[in-house]
């Protein structure tokens, strides 16, 4: 976020909009697309509780804009700087459950078995870049090109590719 540079991002996975309200308590414009009506609903039913707080939590809810959609389709008609990807996580090596909020989300959305479709829509519309955030161990995707470098945290990693 250093320099004004890259705060246009798309979040095309929106998911509960965490990694959305950081990114735009950073300074981020950010918006958030989520096809499933009913995660929709609830993070619209978020965005104006926020608004209604006031202060601070207003004015990062007024740098954040939601979308219904399918990514895949509303992608193109956008010219995002960033586009972040947070795909659901298949694969777990652990076997601890994840998360409450998690759980939640993977009941009411479903599968993401279109993820490596809206990856390669994602890399045709991105500007600078495209961010995929995955379990830190994830095995890399076949049908997609190497990352241009990688963010490591302790159980996630952000595979970055430049797109410019």
């Amino acid at each position: 976020m250093k320099s004004n540079k890259n705060r246009n991002i798309v979040d095309a996975t929106a998911g509960l909009g965490y990694d959305s309200f950081i990114l735009a308590s950073l300074g981020a414009e950010v918006t958030l697309i989520e096809r499933s009506e009913k995660m929709y609903k609830i993070l619209q039913n978020g965005f104006d509780e926020g608004v209604s707080f006031g202060g601070g939590i207003k004015n990062i809810i007024n740098r954040m804009n939601l979308l219904f959609g399918d990514s895949k389709d509303v992608l193109p008609k956008l010219s995002p700087e960033v586009i972040m990807i947070d795909t659901m996580y298949k694969d777990r090596k652990k076997t601890a459950l994840v998360k409450n909020n998690m759980r939640l989300v993977r009941e009411i959305v479903g599968p993401d078995s279109d993820y490596i479709e809206l990856l390669k829509v994602a890399l045709n519309c991105a500007k600078n870049r495209v961010v995929l955030k995955q379990p830190r161990y994830a095995d890399p995707i076949e049908e997609i090109r190497k990352c241009s470098h990688q963010i490591l945290g302790k159980t996630i990693r952000y595979d970055v590719f430049m797109t410019n």
